[in-house]
């Protein structure tokens, strides 16, 4: 037989446990089923040091909201990246497009930072990253990208010494 306090507690356990599911993809950045973010309402991590799937270096943060970069599979990643950056040289196994959702990104291709190869991307540009192509970046403002790729993800830099992951084996 239900009772009214019985219907209560269980609207209450219901209610906790959908917080707790909400608390947890929240927590962990990733977006599952119907569901919409806005650039400025990204739970962006405290301090990191890139992620899968992206450059590694310092002043770059990323949240995963689809997908698994480290796995087969799609994958939807939030960059951003912080003013007066320079991203060396380096590229990724798998192939993806980006889009600068805010401030401007100048990217450019090649086997070596090249100013003078850069081409500013403000707001609502996108390009490509094919598979193993080596490019390059450069920030002046804040800059926050959504990149789409098919994992699993790497990152490998054209010269070992510009990989951040080494400056700490240092």
């Amino acid at each position: 037989m239900w009772t009214v306090s019985s219907v209560f507690s269980r609207v209450l356990l219901c209610g906790a446990l959908a917080a707790a599911v909400v608390t947890s993809v929240e927590a962990q950045g990733r977006l599952s089923g119907p569901a919409t973010i806005k650039v400025d309402e990204i739970p962006w991590p405290s301090a990191t040091a890139g992620g899968a799937g992206t450059s590694g270096a310092s002043g770059i943060e990323t949240v995963v909201l689809k997908g698994d970069p480290t796995k087969p599979g799609l994958y939807v990643l939030a960059l951003r990246a912080a003013p007066n950056m320079t991203i060396q040289a380096h590229s990724h196994k798998d192939d993806r497009v980006a889009t600068v959702l805010k401030g401007t990104w100048y990217f450019g291709y090649g086997q070596k930072f090249d100013e003078k190869a850069l081409e500013a991307l403000p707001v609502g540009s996108s390009y490509t990253e094919p598979p193993n192509t080596p490019h390059f970046a450069r920030t002046r403002d804040q800059v926050v990208l959504e990149i789409v790729g098919y994992g699993p993800s790497s990152t490998t830099y054209v010269d070992p010494a510009d990989d951040p992951a080494n400056a700490t084996k240092k």
